[in-house]
């Protein structure tokens, strides 16, 4: 029997703690990387002319996900959401997805194309490689396979994120009903009530 590879997320930022604490949204993360680890090791082990993306080189991968609630004004190290490694010193392959998370973010699409493409948009310490993925507003990159690899298990990690944010936001929903904020107090955020604080108070 195939011994199951190790996952290990962690958290940089989170935004959705109006429903989810640290280690819930650890522990999403966490089940994630299970599913990425099972399609990794399949793909790794499979036999020549199985795998249908071709067989991977290596039984570990890296990757980082970006946060899709954060403001395009934030820079990256705030945008990062979390991390997953899967594998044995899969850690050394994060910079490398950080890289492709960055460039997409700021390129408005994959970097595998610019590489080919427009190298004009890169610049002096940028990443050479692709791919990264961007599926329903949540951006992923992944490093360590080829690039439709990496590219593949990126796309599958941003789908189920956004699936499994959505399925959790729905439990919030009917555990606490009709509500107009996403906080514990249903009260808007500060900034929102200084957005209008100019505006002439009616009762005057």
């Amino acid at each position: 029997m195939t011994k199951a590879l190790r996952v290990q997320a962690a958290v940089h930022h989170n935004p959705y703690a109006y429903m989810l604490g640290e280690a819930e949204l650890v522990a999403l993360l966490s089940e994630l990387g299970r599913r990425r680890a099972e399609s990794i090791l399949r793909n790794h082990t499979a036999a020549e002319g199985q795998a249908p993306r071709g067989p991977y080189p290596r039984p570990a991968m890296g990757f980082v996900i970006l946060d899709p609630t954060a403001d395009a004004r934030a820079d990256d190290t705030e945008a990062v959401l979390g991390a997953i490694t899967v594998g044995e010193q899969a850690r050394q392959f994060l910079p490398k997805a950080a890289a492709k998370a960055a460039a997409h973010r700021r390129l408005g699409h994959d970097n595998g194309s610019s590489v080919h493409t427009d190298p004009h948009l890169l610049g002096t310490g940028a990443f050479r490689y692709g791919h990264s993925a961007e599926v329903r507003g949540v951006i992923a990159a992944a490093s360590s396979q080829s690039t439709d690899q990496d590219l593949y298990e990126a796309s599958r990690l941003a789908a189920e994120f956004a699936e499994g944010i959505a399925a959790r936001h729905q439990e919030f929903e009917w555990s606490v009903g009709e509500t107009d904020w996403l906080s514990p107090d249903d009260l808007p955020l500060a900034r929102y009530s200084e957005m209008v604080a100019w505006f002439p108070d009616d009762r005057a």
